[in-house]
């Protein structure tokens, strides 16, 4: 058990070192496995435990150690293994591929180069990670070791500094930490951009006998999976920074609130947990200061709406997930009626940082009103898919082109959705925004909590916020009768639409309801609904009034706005179209007559596109 301070540091100073003797050293090779959701769920385990099986086989227990570290965030690319000393860096392992690194590299220190990356516009084959496109205008703050060290093993989180900020706020006042914390300009990661230190200090002033302080791990846009990644990669730098929050605003008891759907993530915090308790940094009398702090999970099942924090503390205490009107807010009246606050995932992870390096090292990173960086989950129909951290400032055309490495295919860029079902769509127009708080609010859209997903023409941009509000309608508590109603009318309109019974009118409806939920909905959810439906509208207005007039969907998404035909010159008459149909629509006779499609009877499955080996079958 750790009692001071200096203990500790002595404890870091001598993990820095066996850590990097470790993946240094000639004699003995390191192998780093990517241990992060999706590459888990592509064999990693089962990879790391192949690699264990030859290396006992070929009797070099003493020259190898195998790792499973945190996500190594190009996920398109994965399951990723990295070779310490060289640092050569493959990408899309196979069970199958650990015996020829075993015996090419490991053994005879041959690169093996078809599992290495190869950049999409040069096609050159790049060895180590560090030269990758992708990773170059990344700058690792709140993902401090994910993907370096080991989340299971604390002295490896000792080695990358781990507990060293907590060291340092137990010698100054909590009053001096929020002073740090604002000075930083740290906002809130969490959607809203809140001032950090401004909400710390309002818990901070509250006269209570108890406090709270709650991890908001309750991650619910589409496509998101920040918060994930830092909790699988580095679940002790989450404990420090509530550790830290805590110490802030005289807390004693914290929460980490965490969706049931993040297996990975829950036991590696658990493990984080229990170590920190037996190295005393978790407990009674911290670092012999007098602090006492603990931490508990607590299980969302997995309610959009409890992202919110007033519906969060209502889950937290048993009840069912719906928010309430604010004022009082929670950090004046919060969980069980005493002061909390309630930070996410990625700002907690900050605090460490900015602890340990001093406000104005954080706050020159970034932009003027958005200090620090930003971790982003870019997906959709970009070739580099994975978890992205930037410094605020970064445009959205570096993000896409420069680190996504442009759209797959040749395709043509058609929009980027920012912050989930709460943010909008930009265009190419928008592509030299900065990414900050202000500037995407200014431009329709919102940052959120990071989500970032790229569409090409063959998305449909009716579909993609009926897409939208379909999960805000499922999502939604019921609670206020204009997110109830009011975006369930919306979704209808939308259907409506893209069955092809849409009406002109029907855009000057939606606009009035988006107007009326905006302003009376109860919490952000649906004051925030209707801005994909804004932002479509205000940027793609003409694929509105195509859908409407035209009965047209120019990206053929739509099925009861588009029919499959057989091209007659192409046809070849084998009738396999014919076969594989599943309600029998497309007739014709083998070998005699060009097949024809019943437009009636055809549900626009797809199947004889899928089936036909001649393009003789379009969408139109």
């Amino acid at each position: 058990m750790i009692s001071n301070k200096e203990q500790l540091l002595s404890i870091i100073d001598k993990e820095k070192i066996n850590y990097q003797n470790k993946i240094s050293n000639n004699n003995v090779k390191s192998i780093h496995i990517c241990g992060g959701t999706g590459c888990l769920s592509a064999d990693s385990l089962e990879i790391k435990a192949e690699f264990e099986r030859l290396i006992k086989l070929n009797k070099i227990q003493d020259k190898v150690n195998v790792n499973i570290v945190g996500c190594f965030r190009l996920c398109s690319q994965g399951p990723f293994v990295k070779i310490h000393p060289s640092n050569t860096f493959y990408k899309g392992v196979k069970v199958s591929d650990a015996k020829e690194i075993i015996e090419s590299d490991i053994l005879k220190g041959e690169i093996v180069e078809r599992l290495l990356y190869v950049d999409p516009k040069t096609e050159e084959k790049i060895r180590t990670q560090e030269n990758i496109s992708f990773y170059k205008k990344q700058k690792r703050v709140a993902l401090h070791g994910c993907g370096e060290l080991n989340p299971e093993n604390i002295n490896e989180t000792f080695a990358f500094e781990g507990y060293k900020a907590l060291a340092e706020a137990l010698e100054k006042t909590p009053l001096e930490i929020i002073e740090i914390i604002q000075e930083s300009g740290l906002r809130g990661r969490g959607g809203a951009g809140f001032p950090t230190g401004k909400k710390w200090r309002f818990a901070y002033e509250q006269a209570s006998k108890q406090k709270y302080v709650i991890c908001n791990a309750d991650e619910g846009d589409p496509g998101a999976f920040m918060d994930e990644s830092i909790m699988e990669g580095n679940p002790h730098a989450v404990l420090e920074g509530l550790a830290i929050a805590a110490y802030a605003i005289g807390a004693n008891q914290g929460y980490i609130y965490i969706r049931a759907e993040y297996p990975v993530a829950i036991d590696r915090l658990e493990i984080a947990i229990k170590q920190a308790r037996q190295q005393g940094l978790l407990g009674k009398n911290i670092l012999n200061k007098g602090f006492d702090f603990d931490i508990e999970l607590r299980f969302g099942a997995g309610a959009f709406v409890c992202g919110e924090e007033t519906a969060l503390l209502q889950s937290i205490e048993g009840k069912r997930g719906m928010p309430r009107s604010r004022p009082p807010f929670p950090a004046v009246k919060g969980l069980w009626g005493y002061p909390s606050i309630i930070n996410n995932v990625e700002t907690l992870a900050l605090v460490p940082y900015i602890v340990r390096n001093g406000a104005s090292k954080f706050a020159s990173i970034g932009t003027k009103n958005s200090k620090g960086t930003k971790v982003f989950a870019l997906g959709g129909k970009v070739n580099n898919i994975g978890l992205v951290e930037v410094p605020m400032g970064t445009t959205l055309r570096e993000l896409i082109y420069d680190i996504g490495e442009g759209i797959p295919n040749n395709k043509e860029f058609k929009a980027i959705q920012t912050g989930g079902p709460s943010g909008g769509c930009l265009t190419s127009k928008d592509l030299d925004t900065p990414i900050d708080f202000d500037s995407l609010i200014e431009k329709g859209s919102m940052m959120g909590s990071g989500g970032a997903i790229v569409m090409d023409e063959d998305n449909c941009m009716v579909d993609v916020a009926k897409f939208y509000m379909e999960f805000i309608c499922d999502e939604s508590c019921g609670k206020c009768t204009p997110c109830r109603i009011g975006t369930k009318r919306i979704l209808e309109i939308l259907e409506k639409i893209t069955q092809g019974h849409g009406e002109l009118s029907d855009i000057d409806e939606m606009l009035e309801l988006a107007s009326y939920i905006k302003e009376s909905a109860l919490c952000a959810l649906g004051q925030t609904a209707a801005n994909p439906i804004l932002s479509t509208l205000n940027n793609f207005k003409d694929e509105y009034i195509e859908h409407i007039v035209e009965k047209k969907c120019r990206a053929k998404v739509c099925k009861n706005l588009m029919k499959y035909e057989i091209i007659e010159d192409k046809c070849k008459k084998c009738g396999m179209c014919s076969h594989g149909c599943p309600v029998n629509c497309i007739e014709g006779t083998p070998g005699k007559t060009t097949f024809i499609i019943d437009q009636d009877k055809c549900i626009k499955c797809g199947t004889c596109i899928t089936t036909c080996k001649f393009d003789a079958i379009v969408k139109r």
